[in-house]
């Protein structure tokens, strides 16, 4: 039935022009001739019967219709569109007549040359003469014929048009209703599925004083794209949360119970703060509370229901970081941030800083690679795409031994550059392209870039990319995230290597989810390590146990490694508690948006609608971000009208003093796309070079930040928020 297709639908196939073959008493097979087929096994020989029978009797049916609708004229078409088709078979028609009389022209005159070089021929000339205008005589005639089968070929065409122009035109209309239906269809699906997680949660959502366990299951947690709405495409009303819904107040009341029931409230004033109290004061407040120790909790996610499909369905095929989505989609965290908590299990880096063998160093270093996807199991929502010019520090020096910088130095393509130097040894330097396409079904993560580790004591510099993340069931069904791919990381001083494999969630796979394996070797190829674990709980080391061959030679790794030699490289730390109400946030993520005195006016914690989002005042977030946005265009068309206004004077300069121009600045900036207007930002804090180890154009770190930070000097700090 229609109502299983969302999820027991594995595939479609058009019965009109199938073909139906029994292969033995309980197997038949359903084929279109090309690449789809299905091999069907009955539980009997009569169900298989009864199955061919209803196929057969479903086909009939499908072939009689197709035949109906193409017999039936064009009832579908709109007045409209047969209006529209009218007027370019009149147009056509037009065109056909000028030519018909160009033809009768070329014909007129045509007749007239060839009476003139007739009577040419009756005088009395010369031989050669003669021989010339028969040749001229005979070349007339061919392109008299030539322009008449020209005519006809356009009447032909224009007949052509007129006979298969309704059919066209009835196949366009056909197309775009079963696209309405498709839309109607899915959209039905959502709410459905809307109103199933609403009564599953109503229906295990208890009151405060009976539920001493409730909080900590994941259904209390709601979707982290927002619920899908009742309401049409125009109105995307927001819903406040239910009375019982958990929001603990950060600001200040932290005796408060999380699961004690809360005061109904309207509008926008959602957030722990009294909207009253403007954000720079809320800004400080927090300050005082968040200097002394690190925050543990952040305000519950407010209960919002958002009409998801009317905005996801224009946005199949595009590049997500170019569509304005509202911060319904959003967790309270910039992209920076997200890039940040790479080095949650920092740690990792530290113990193979303090490896004395390069192979051991790459298997802590691979499990730190493995160890910057745990974060994102269950975070679905998307970060804020960083404003230009935006940066984010964390400065855990004293705590950790190490301090991190990111700064957002490219808008289109979005990219953004991050640099952290620890006093235990490494260098972690990466700059991130992230570019997003919207499927359908499934939304496409692909990070682009190369990461960079560099340990001071011994020299080896290991770099690597990272895997595509998909986030599935964006429409319908509960959201989850995998990772698949492939990751070469490569020590550039010993030649080292490590393979990391993804393992893509299969339905029909025995194989532990989201699993990872890797193999550690030596120049020669020679494995010496093989790694073995899941990118969202823990990594396994074990070495390989090499074997001899008859004649002495050393032998291929054996298929199994012993268990004493196993080393647990890496384990997941556990979840805060109420994670799934605060947006699956580790405990470092709950950290990152505390407010900090001293940080630069561009930094991600002042940004104002990242600040209202996660005090819950949606509404107001998502008005600050079309502000933020619009103020960010006006910067660039200003940037762009000054480069143009001093290229254009340049050029003026040079051809004064008869220099000829050389190529516009345009052609110097590979990082804009061909088209675009040449965009002279320059990054505060970063500076674009070739890498000598990758060869690659990146920015890297050039340094002055922690400077102007002691001196409290942000005066080259341009103003973006």
């Amino acid at each position: 039935s229609k109502a299983e297709m969302g999820h027991t639908c594995r595939g479609t196939i058009n019965l009109a022009t199938a073909n139906i073959t029994v292969e033995d008493s309980c197997n038949f097979i359903i084929s279109n001739g090309g690449a789809q087929t299905y091999h069907l096994k009955a539980s009997s020989e009569v169900e298989r019967q009864r199955w061919v029978t209803a196929l057969e009797l479903a086909k009939a049916k499908a072939v009689k219709m197709l035949e109906e609708s193409d017999d039936s004229g064009d009832e579908s078409v709109s007045q409209t569109d047969k209006t529209e088709l009218q007027n370019t078979l009149r147009i056509l028609s037009s065109k056909v007549e000028d030519l018909s009389t160009c033809n009768d022209l070329i014909a007129k005159h045509g007749t007239a040359l060839q009476r003139s070089l007739s009577e040419l021929e009756a005088l009395r000339l010369p031989p050669e003469s003669t021989d010339k205008i028969k040749q001229v005589n005979e070349r007339a005639t061919l392109f008299r014929i030539t322009s008449n089968a020209m005519i006809n070929a356009c009447r032909d065409f224009m007949l052509l048009a007129q006979t298969h122009g309704k059919k066209w035109q009835k196949s366009l209309q056909q197309e775009r209703d079963q696209r309405i239906r498709l839309e109607e269809t899915l959209e039905q699906l959502a709410k459905q599925h809307n109103h199933l997680e609403r009564a599953f949660r109503g229906a295990t959502v208890l009151p405060a004083s009976t539920s001493g366990t409730g909080g900590s299951g994941k259904d209390l947690c709601c979707p982290a794209k927002g619920d899908l709405s009742d309401e049409d495409d125009d109105n995307n009303e927001f819903f406040d949360a239910p009375e019982i819904f958990p929001m603990p107040d950060v600001m200040g009341h932290k005796n408060v119970h999380p699961l004690s029931p809360l005061p109904r409230r309207t509008g926008s004033n959602i957030s722990g703060t009294s909207s009253d109290i403007s954000l720079d004061e809320q800004y400080k407040h927090q300050v005082e509370d968040t200097k002394k120790e690190k925050r543990t909790r952040i305000p519950y996610k407010p209960n919002y229901s958002l009409n998801l499909w009317s905005i996801m369905k224009n946005c199949i095929g595009k590049e997500l970081s170019k569509i304005p989505m509202p911060v319904n989609f959003n967790e309270p965290l910039s992209m920076l941030q997200r890039l940040t908590e790479d080095l949650e299990y920092h740690e990792l880096l530290d113990r193979a800083a303090r490896c004395e063998s390069s192979l051991e160093q790459l298997c802590y270093v691979a499990a730190f690679t493995v160890s910057s996807y745990s974060t994102t199991v269950f975070r679905t929502s998307k970060p804020f795409n960083p404003l230009l010019g935006e940066t984010f520090e964390l400065d855990r020096l004293e705590e950790n031994g190490y301090r991190s910088l990111c700064e957002q130095v490219s808008h289109h393509p979005p990219a953004a550059a991050h640099h952290a130097d620890s006093k235990n040894g490494w260098t972690l330097r990466q700059e991130i392209k992230i570019t997003s396409k919207f499927r359908g079904k499934y939304l496409s993560i692909m990070p682009l870039g190369t990461i960079h580790c560099v340990f001071h004591s011994s020299g080896n510099h290991y770099t690597w990319k990272k895997v595509t993340t998909t986030v599935h069931n964006i429409i319908v069904g509960k959201l989850w995230i995998d990772q698949s791919g492939e990751i070469e990381i490569v020590n550039h001083k010993t030649g080292d290597k490590c393979i990391l494999k993804f393992v893509p969630y299969s339905y029909f796979s025995r194989d532990v989810a989201r699993k990872v394996t890797g193999e550690v070797m030596d120049p020669s190829g020679k494995v010496h390590f093989a790694l073995l674990g899941t990118w969202d709980e823990k990594m396994d080391c074990y070495k390989v146990q090499m074997g001899t061959g008859d004649n002495g030679a050393e032998a291929r790794p054996r298929a199994h490694e012993a268990e004493d030699s196993r080393v647990l490289l890496w384990k997941r730390n556990p979840l805060p508690k109420y994670a799934e109400n605060m947006y699956y946030f580790s405990e470092l993520a709950l950290t990152l948006n505390a407010p900090e005195n001293g940080t630069a006016p561009t930094d991600s914690r002042r940004r104002p609608d990242q600040r209202l989002m996660e005090n819950g005042r949606w509404d107001e977030a998502n008005a600050e971000k079309q502000r933020l946005e619009e103020k960010q265009r006006l910067s660039r068309k200003r940037r762009e009208a000054e480069a143009a206004r001093a290229t254009e004077d340049g050029k003026a300069q040079l051809l004064d003093r008869g220099v000829p121009p050389r190529c516009p600045p345009q052609a110097l900036t590979p990082l804009c796309p061909p088209g675009t207007p040449y965009d002279p930002y320059k990054p505060l804090w970063f500076e674009r070079k070739k890498d000598p180890v990758t060869q690659e154009l990146a920015h890297v770190y050039k340094g002055g930040y922690w400077e102007s930070k002691e001196k409290q000097d942000w005066s080259l700090c341009p103003d973006i928020f």
